[in-house]
């Protein structure tokens, strides 16, 4: 891959269970590899360095604000003797004016043929905590759009779902086009949160398209997030506490 890519999409959450609560938000993603060298971009995107938008590698493959890119990624393969360490990309929202936060981010793991053999979703938290979930099939073969991969529920996400229960990940990721479907079940109710747009080149007149659209970037994801807290606080649903977050940064 050598280009930046920009997914112009939208999210769309419901919540299952006998609270009722859905909305769907435009949200803006990159799509790079990072590890290759950085192509020609867009004057107000950079990397590592300050700028209208910016990509900085601190920001994922590891501990909160202490990431190390593509290096943890690859560390992470080696000790679960996982494959696609041949190519891999980042999907993930950046920083506006300097300011982020992603809810999740995906890392997509690929083998020399460009198969998509493992991802990486780097989920994190409004409290400050991060956590990863390993994503493949058990043969460990290329997955496929109608592949549903597995993952028991380690980080507190909402405060208004259980911890307990299991995710349901699937991933059609196209040269022109990004789809992703992430369901929680967990307790009497879950969640099912979607990610879908377009994939282009990064473009001036893109950029300025999703500032113009969403000037305030995470920070409004931040706001829309409190929200709809506030929306199912006022409908009833259970407030649960933050309990204590788990040690490990990884998980299937």
């Amino acid at each position: 891959m050598s280009r930046i890519d920009h997914i112009a999409g939208h999210t769309w959450h419901g919540r299952k269970g006998a609270v009722e609560n859905a909305f769907r938000y435009g949200v803006d993603y990159v799509l790079l590899e990072p590890d290759a060298p950085t192509p020609t971009a867009p004057a107000l995107f950079s990397r590592n360095r300050g700028n209208v938008v910016s990509l900085w590698d601190s920001d994922n493959g590891g501990p909160l604000r202490q990431g190390r890119g593509v290096d943890w990624v690859r560390d992470v393969l080696e000790a679960h003797g996982l494959p696609g360490d041949d190519r891999i990309e980042l999907l993930t929202q950046p920083r506006v004016l300097g300011h982020v936060f992603n809810p999740v981010s995906f890392w997509l793991c690929r083998d020399s043929g460009g198969g998509l053999r493992v991802v990486i979703a780097e989920v994190t938290n409004t409290f400050g905590d991060r956590h990863c979930y390993l994503c493949h099939r058990d043969d460990l073969v290329a997955i496929t759009a109608h592949d549903r991969l597995r993952a028991r529920k380690v980080l507190h996400v909402s405060p208004f779902q259980p911890v307990e229960g299991r995710y349901e990940f699937r991933f059609d990721i196209r040269p022109d086009r990004i789809g992703i479907w992430i369901d929680f079940t967990g307790g009497n109710g879950g969640v099912i949160a979607t990610l879908v747009g377009p994939r282009r080149r990064l473009s001036t007149l893109g950029l300025l398209g999703a500032i113009l659209r969403r000037p305030f970037g995470s920070r409004r994801v931040l706001a829309l997030i409190h929200w709809q807290a506030l929306r199912l606080w006022w409908k009833g649903a259970r407030y649960r506490p933050r309990p204590v977050p788990t040690v490990d940064d990884v998980s299937r």
